[in-house]
């Protein structure tokens, strides 16, 4: 196809979630797809929209999903809060294709070969099977944390919720190695996160699914959602490597101080703190982290995001004595540029939130970690750290300062220690592998392409 001499390109629509685990994908998909000769354009919501000028060589579509400053997960519940986003922004997506549609057939735009949509942003699918474009979902998160969703109804109708604190370190049956503490909860009641994960573990009419995993990390789970789906399965992961995009994701500003901050300390000596994007903690668990720290007599660089520690606006509810007690062995920001972070070689280790977007930052760059799950998808991608790859600790027992200084001194120190940063080297070199021509991950790219053209 061809326009004033100009060959026009075919098209993805690529329809993100607005949480940055979500959307960070996404964008690196985009990129990764524009690489290989496709045109991308992203149909996103205004609610955490993304920067265009970072991706000059996208078209972005906003649109307009109605939300209030009240519209939060936290005022009307995480379902109530996918939905009326879902119900707002279909209308107009299926507008704007449309209009596309039309645009393509006087030769003014590619043509449109598909739709790729985040698992929770289901009225994209529909509006593709309105408009009989080819759809296909992508999951965001860790495969076996959806092999877990699947079962949780016929937990329930075997009688297992709600469940009783003797049954927690149990293992589910037909879910080894998880244990009733690990299943996914949405944070809400037993009903609200049933009534979740019926929409978002169904498939509908989409036609494959793109999994942000690498094979051999998953191979317990993916043959079992395989059997379930029956669709092509796509393991383009880790995508932020997959893309060789250097715009930066990030919904937060980054502050990119703490690089310099990180060049006066040894090698392998800092433990990196960040929670992600989402999570709150309260006053106590700031004041036993902060001690912890302290005490471990570790250099550390800790994000702090502003908000997070509920009851406060940033650092005022930090301990008194702290800050000079820990001096230039402390560096707090607001957001770190995490990627660099963890594959700077002072960092040594990461004591993370356990989402799966920094899991795989971490992977990637053979870093050990301390794992703090607390809702969703964590706790089970904790449970893989700790107890499958064993390149980290999870802090499971009571939280506190003594807790939190004695599991940074075991991720540091000794032979265990040094046994988790050999397996997490071992990963790291298995996953640029999988990388590289003709591995798995390689190979599911070229494939996927293929798929659409």
């Amino acid at each position: 196809m061809e326009t004033q001499g100009k060959k026009v390109q075919k098209r993805l629509v690529l329809v993100p979630f607005p949480f940055q685990g979500h959307m960070t994908p996404m964008l690196q998909l985009g990129a990764a797809l524009e690489q290989k000769g496709l045109s991308v354009t992203i149909a996103h919501t205004c609610h955490n929209a993304p920067d265009p000028s970072q991706y000059p060589r996208f078209e972005f579509r906003p649109l307009a999903d109605n939300l209030t400053s009240l519209d939060t997960p936290k005022n009307i519940g995480v379902l109530n809060f996918i939905k009326k986003i879902n119900t707002n922004c279909e209308a107009q997506l299926q507008e704007f294709l449309v209009q596309k549609i039309e645009q393509e057939q006087e030769g003014a735009y590619g043509q449109v070969v598909g739709i790729i949509y985040d698992t929770l942003m289901f009225c994209a699918e529909a509006v593709a099977d309105k408009l009989k474009i080819p759809s296909m979902v992508i999951r965001t998160s860790f495969s076996t944390y959806v092999l877990a969703t699947i079962a949780m109804p016929r937990l329930q109708a075997e009688g297992y919720f709600p469940l009783q604190d003797s049954m927690l370190e149990e293992l589910v049956p037909e879910l080894y190695p998880l244990r009733f503490k690990d299943l996914p909860f949405s944070g809400g009641n037993i009903e609200e996160t049933l009534a979740l994960y019926a929409i978002t573990s169904n498939l509908r009419s989409s036609s494959a699914i793109i999994w942000n995993t690498v094979d051999f990390l998953e191979h317990l789970s993916l043959p079992r959602l395989q059997q379930h789906y029956k669709v092509p399965f796509f393991t383009v992961g880790p995508l932020h490597k997959t893309s060789s995009m250097s715009s930066s994701t990030s919904l937060l500003e980054e502050d990119k101080t703490c690089m310099e901050w990180l060049d006066k300390q040894a090698t392998n000596s800092v433990i990196y703190v960040s929670l992600g994007s989402l999570v709150l903690i309260d006053a106590e668990e700031l004041t036993e982290t902060a001690w912890g720290l302290a005490n471990s007599g570790h250099p550390f660089l800790w994000v702090i995001r502003p908000g997070s520690v509920i009851g406060s606006e940033w650092l005022e509810l930090l301990p008194e004595g702290f800050i000079e007690n820990v001096g230039e062995r402390c560096h707090i920001v607001k957001w770190a540029p995490q990627k660099l972070v963890l594959a700077h070689k002072a960092v040594g280790g990461f004591w993370s939130h356990c989402g799966w977007n920094s899991t795989l930052e971490s992977l990637c760059e053979g870093k050990p970690m301390m794992c703090r799950p607390f809702y969703v998808d964590q706790p089970v991608v904790s449970r893989f750290i700790s107890y499958v790859w064993k390149i980290g600790l999870e802090l499971e027992t009571k939280f506190d300062r003594r807790n939190v200084e004695s599991t940074i001194r075991r991720l540091f120190g000794g032979k265990e220690g040094e046994e988790m940063r050999e397996r997490a080297i071992e990963i790291k070199e298995k996953i640029e592998s999988c990388m590289s021509a003709g591995g798995s991950s390689f190979n599911s790219l070229n494939n996927l392409v293929d798929f659409f053209l």
